[in-house]
């Protein structure tokens, strides 16, 4: 069972890893601002570590999932504040997160998707929440 899901875990990473590695990849080749070419490097390099990740894990090694874990972490905090803005996700997520003027939770999911937010500004209305899928998988990895 621990290697089907670090298996399954390691397709996950691969999958949102080289899908968001790639479309970080072309908005890089773009010539826009500077701001822009910043962005999408740190974006080149968050989904290169989590398909670097996901290839290790999937061959069975170690350092596969320490890096596993380590790309767990950084998809499961989701912050949109009109100051700062974070969020990960590659291969797919169950987010649990709530507004903080409402303070109703929420829950939204998506398979076969990538994104990543990284702004020093962000929407009017803040929110806070966890990417759900990203908490088990550091979880299962966890288990020896």
């Amino acid at each position: 069972m621990r290697s089907f899901l670090f298996r399954l875990i390691g397709i996950l990473e691969i999958a949102g890893g080289l899908y968001g590695a790639a479309g970080a990849l072309r908005r890089l080749l773009l010539m826009g601002s500077t701001y822009d070419a910043l962005h999408a490097l740190l974006a080149l390099i968050a989904f290169g570590f989590v398909l670097v990740a996901g290839v290790l894990l999937v061959e069975g090694s170690e350092r596969g999932v320490a890096f596993s874990r380590v790309a767990q972490l950084l998809q499961l905090p989701l912050l949109a504040t009109p100051v700062f803005s974070y969020a990960l996700h590659a291969g797919g997520f169950l987010n649990l997160y709530t507004t903080l003027h409402l303070a109703r939770p929420w829950l939204d999911w998506s398979f076969g998707t990538q994104g990543f937010v990284l702004a020093i500004a962000g929407p009017s209305v803040s929110r806070v929440g966890v990417n759900l899928l990203a908490l088990v998988s550091w979880l299962v990895l966890k288990l020896r």
